[in-house]
């Protein structure tokens, strides 16, 4: 399969949650997220068209951290390229429902080529989301 079979390929990606109460609570709560197909051991989630399952698996690996632009990046992590106005608005959200971040959003890399807004946050069973903005969009694979 090649990226010209769709105009818009979908990523699929799972995710190990701890408890799947608290992550309905947080990804169809707090995030907003549209709830899917689901069991006892997995919900599917509609992540902006994408299919994201959270699987119930209480064992967790240790996290690590990168230094990028002077902040601890957990790894792994994942999330979303959103537009500027959809990045702050979510980020009120977040605010609003009280939610922590490892990194408060910012404007990373300020004046350098790559410059995005973006803030990093843990879901209920650790699992590091960043989501992101650029105001210029072609930047985002900028060299």
């Amino acid at each position: 399969m090649t990226d010209l079979d769709s105009p818009a390929p979908r990523f699929h990606l799972a995710m190990p949650v701890d408890d799947l109460a608290a992550a309905r609570r947080f990804y169809g709560g707090v995030l907003g997220l549209e709830e899917g197909r689901s069991s006892d051991a997995w919900v599917d989630w509609n992540l902006h068209g994408h299919q994201f399952v959270t699987h119930l698996a209480p064992e967790r690996a240790p996290r690590v951290h990168n230094p990028v632009d002077g902040h601890d990046v957990p790894v792994p992590h994942f999330g979303l390229l959103l537009s500027v106005p959809a990045f702050h608005a979510l980020a009120e959200r977040l605010r609003a429902a009280g939610t922590g971040f490892v990194i408060e959003p910012y404007v990373r890399f300020a004046g350098q080529k790559g410059e995005q807004w973006t803030m990093f946050l843990l879901d209920p069973a650790g699992n590091a989301l960043e989501f992101k903005a650029f105001a210029d969009d072609s930047q985002v694979f900028a060299v």
